[in-house]
């Protein structure tokens, strides 16, 4: 019976995936890219190819302890992949201090492969093959979280896939086709919750509890940034690719105004549903040792356990930031900017309302999540 019962649910499971992957195979080929596409006569692919042989004549040593080169190389390049393949072409490759890629035999690369009509077509080097290494790395860290995970890590590993699918294939789709990005950003943390605590938890009540504390602390983040934003006037219209988001917009029907808010959503969901499961997760097993314990006591104790969480987990936001903002800090650091100029400049203050307003939500979720999980806990082991 309960090897039936277990075969039922992955059944159910592989038939829930598929029909998934139907809906977002099909709501991403209904609506195909239609900017920047290309006019089927003058186009450009980026294809494999191999160094076949390499003349570094013209090359001049900028830092020998990093291999750093600056100059041009002579290569014989064979091109692998495309309609090109096996064709071998000559191509010189510039080495400079916004492109540097240092070529040697036998080495992977990716070309850039330009077609003018029938005037023929011409090969420039791209960049580094970094494929064959992302593919491994990736499946080094899958298989640690399912080694020292065991089962739940195995759980983990495709609550996550499921995360990056709903993210590339629903959420970016959804807001370059004109869906309201705070909308969309709602439903696609809604679910990608509901989904991931479910593999991981079961059926529970801190599975339960949980969704609930992460879906209210993301909707607080939100009103949060939507109120100082504001206030400081911050939208999409501030972000760095704003130039290109409006041309892409044009086309699309995209809401670059949104964006911010959504980036945030997005941004703050892994810290809040972080504290919330571990909260959620504290209070049951405290409740299942002592059933006779009270809303209040249990309460206190998710509070306890949150503020130990609390300043680490807003710390490890800041300094995401701040790690993913290193190079804008050296320059503006650099340049010696005044202090009104500084803290007034739009970058500045994305990352100023992106890093609170992730902490703040973190804040405010301990005790959602303390009093959400004292509240179903204690009623559902009561039945």
């Amino acid at each position: 019976m309960i090897k039936s019962s277990k075969t039922s649910r992955i059944l159910i499971f592989i038939i829930a995936t598929l029909l998934f992957g139907a809906f977002l195979y099909n709501f991403n080929i209904s609506h195909p890219v239609t900017y920047n596409r290309q006019d089927g006569k003058s186009y450009v692919k980026y294809e494999k190819a191999e160094v076949l042989d390499v003349k570094n004549n013209s090359l001049k040593q900028f830092n020998e302890s990093k291999n750093i080169y600056f100059g041009t190389q002579e290569v014989k390049l064979k091109i692998l992949s495309g309609e090109h393949k096996g064709e071998v072409k000559n191509v010189t490759n510039y080495l400079s201090d916004t492109h540097n890629v240092y070529l040697k035999p036998n080495m992977k690369i990716v070309v850039d492969i330009a077609t003018a009509g029938n005037s023929g077509y011409s090969v420039t080097v791209y960049n580094y093959y970094r494929a064959t290494v992302q593919y491994i790395f990736i499946f080094i860290f899958f298989a640690l979280i399912c080694i020292i995970g065991g089962k739940k890590g195995f759980k983990s590993v495709l609550g996550l896939i499921f995360t990056l699918c709903c993210i590339i294939f629903l959420f970016i789709p959804m807001l370059y086709r004109g869906y309201s990005p705070i909308l969309a950003s709602i439903f696609v943390i809604i679910i990608t919750t509901c989904i991931s605590l479910f593999l991981l938890n079961g059926k529970s009540s801190k599975t339960l509890s949980a969704i609930l504390a992460t879906i209210s602390g993301v909707i607080i983040a939100g009103i949060i940034e939507f109120i100082f934003g504001h206030f400081a006037h911050l939208t999409g219209l501030n972000l760095t690719q704003v130039e290109s988001l409006n041309m892409i917009s044009n086309v699309s029907g995209m809401k670059v105004y949104g964006l911010l808010a959504a980036g945030i959503l997005i941004a703050s969901l892994g810290a809040v549903m972080d504290i919330s499961i571990s909260i959620a997760s504290s209070i049951q097993e405290i409740y299942m040792s002592n059933p006779q314990m009270s809303k209040k006591n249990l309460f206190e104790s998710g509070m306890n356990v949150g503020r130990d969480m609390m300043g680490t987990m807003s710390n490890t936001l800041i300094l995401a930031f701040a790690g993913a903002s290193l190079s804008m800090l050296i320059i503006i650091y650099s340049y010696n900017l005044s202090y009104n100029q500084l803290i007034n400049m739009d970058m500045v203050s994305l990352e100023i309302i992106q890093g609170l307003t992730g902490s703040m939500a973190v804040i405010f979720t301990v005790p959602i999540a303390s009093f959400i999980s004292a509240q179903i806990t204690t009623r559902l082991y009561n039945k």
